[in-house]
């Protein structure tokens, strides 16, 4: 019996030899097929939870940024009202002067700039405050990663603050050169425009579209001028007072003007100025409503100019809208910005671009 078993073997040894090499071949393969499946799980749970540490971050970011715009708006409001002072010529009128006429002309000039001025810097400062508090933010996030070299940190706190202190600008010779601008072109819209002259809400923005035109065409400058100084002894002024981190401040300042310089920047802006005026208007239009018992609905598109007022009236409602504008309470006005969604995209991208190590970007 054997025998016959130790024949049967060896008339088959080459089967069984194959055999036994493709079981263990396989029980091998299924081993390095195991580990490799962890391996790849590991991977996949640690960037899950980088990418989910860095979601938290970039949320947080976004946040401190809401607050940071609404902490500026004050100093922004007190920097174009003690410019463009109304309030003084309507106390001025109410001693009734005998240059009224010229005082109501002036009234009329400052009214709008200031109003306009509003709009373009308020959306100015929300989206320059997402461009540089996420460039900060994105180095903020390396710098305290997991695993990080004990290199120079990216972002020091006295840069970080010499940086952000860069929004100054905005505050100042920025701002004073935005209502030079934009001054001159209300002077040339409205400045012969009679005070009994009637305009509806229709004509009034067809009005203020064409300063708008007239200020981001005609001025010969890109709007990113008004927001950071783009020479490089002004970029260097910026950092002066700093010793080993002046390079890092004007290299933040120079990918700030990089980004302020891009098309999908330009594109951010235009969409915020857009809903700026557009949420102006809406402001204004609870001013021309048809009296009670008017057939017209108030929704009509007709109704757009159904309702006239001489602009006598319109200053003074004008006047007042930088208080909704430039409110540090949260408004419909800097809600609608804060919250718009091309904003919070062009916010993502940036953080996303600073937060990346660059390695990966290679």
């Amino acid at each position: 019996m054997f025998s016959s078993v130790w024949n049967f073997i060896k008339r088959h040894k080459r089967k069984f030899i194959f055999t036994g090499a493709v079981v263990g071949g396989v029980y091998f393969l299924g081993k390095y097929a195991q580990k490799k499946i962890r391996e790849i799980q590991e991977k996949e749970a640690t960037e899950y939870i980088a990418q989910a540490r860095r979601q938290f971050h970039f949320e947080s970011n976004l946040r401190t940024c809401n607050m940071t715009v609404l902490s500026m708006l004050p100093p922004l409001k007190e920097a174009i009202v003690s410019q463009l002072n109304s309030e003084s010529l309507t106390a001025l009128l109410k001693t009734k002067p005998a240059n009224k006429l010229e005082i109501w002309e002036d009234l009329k000039i400052i009214s709008f700039t200031r109003t306009i001025v509003g709009v373009y810097s308020t959306c100015m400062l929300v989206v320059l405050l997402r461009v540089q508090l996420n460039i900060i933010g994105g180095y903020l996030y390396l710098d305290n990663s997991v695993g990080k070299s004990t290199t120079a940190p990216l972002a020091p706190p006295d840069v970080q603050q010499q940086y952000l202190s860069s929004i100054q600008h905005l505050l100042g010779d920025g701002l004073t050169e935005l209502m030079t601008v934009v001054k001159k072109v209300v002077q040339n819209s409205l400045g012969g425009m009679s005070l009994k002259q009637s305009l509806s809400l229709l004509e009034l923005e067809q009005q203020l579209s064409w300063i708008r035109a007239e200020v981001e065409a005609g001025s010969g400058r890109p709007l990113s001028w008004y927001m950071l100084a783009d020479d490089e002894n002004a970029l260097a002024d910026q950092a002066c007072g700093l010793t080993e981190n002046d390079a890092v401040t004007i290299r933040l300042l120079n990918e700030t003007r990089d980004m302020l310089d891009s098309p999908d920047f330009t594109t951010v802006l235009n969409a915020c100025l857009n809903r700026g005026f557009s949420r102006l208007l809406d402001n204004l239009a609870e001013f021309f409503r048809p009296p009670p018992g008017d057939s017209a609905p108030s929704f009509a598109p007709d109704s757009l100019s159904a309702v006239s007022l001489p602009l006598a009236k319109i200053i003074p409602i004008i006047n007042g809208q930088i208080n909704t504008i430039c409110s540090e309470t949260p408004s419909h006005f800097v809600q609608d910005l804060l919250m718009n969604d091309q904003v919070k995209e062009f916010a993502a991208n940036v953080y996303e671009t600073f937060s990346t190590p660059q390695e990966l970007q290679k």
